[in-house]
């Protein structure tokens, strides 16, 4: 007596099942001529549960800046906190709680302050409480505007693009002195 065990699926319903699977995907980057798309990862928005200190230091390509009036504005621009600088770099601020994210801090220099540009610095987590405002930070700030808006992945690609090692500099090749040294002893 011979036993014949019979496949669960038939070859025919293999073959089926695997060109409705292949069907089913969506073709991704098919006829893409914006190079601009991006995948975003949607996050639940973050609120202050409670009254947080945001502190940092202001500064702009030549030092420190020592006046000018620091505010804060919610994710629809109603300013929701202002702090002066008086003869410090330092700043301190207060987000009152309920305040939902992101918080742009956004630096505005004294009337009689002859450099008259506005720095940004953009908060997307609850948990950070230090905040530097530099051109850096609104370099960065402006191009994750650009790219859809501060949320984590936006201001990840900004970051990366803005603060990147130069292309001159990322091999050895015309580097003078011990190569292990160039970037921080990695040897």
């Amino acid at each position: 007596m011979s036993l014949k065990i019979q496949p669960l699926i038939s070859p025919i319903k293999y073959r089926l099942l695997f060109i409705t699977l292949l069907l089913g995907l969506p073709l991704y980057g098919c006829d893409s001529n914006d190079s601009k798309k991006s995948f975003s990862i949607q996050q639940k928005a973050q609120k202050y549960t409670e009254d947080t200190t945001l502190k940092g230091i202001v500064s702009n390509k030549k030092g420190s800046i020592k006046a000018g009036t620091i505010k804060a504005t919610d994710n629809k621009g109603k300013i929701v906190a202002t702090t002066q600088l008086e003869n410090s770099s330092h700043y301190s601020i207060v987000i009152p709680a309920g305040v939902e994210l992101p918080v742009l801090l956004t630096f505005y220099p004294a009337p009689d302050n002859a450099n008259k540009d506005k720095l940004i610095s953009a908060v997307i987590y609850t948990s950070i409480k230090k905040f530097d405002i530099n051109a850096l930070t609104t370099l960065i700030a402006k191009n994750a505007k650009k790219l859809g808006g501060y949320t984590h992945s936006n201001m990840s690609i900004s970051a990366d693009q803005t603060v990147g090692i130069p292309d001159a500099n990322k091999t050895s090749t015309g580097f003078r002195g011990d190569p292990t040294k160039q970037y921080g002893g990695w040897h």
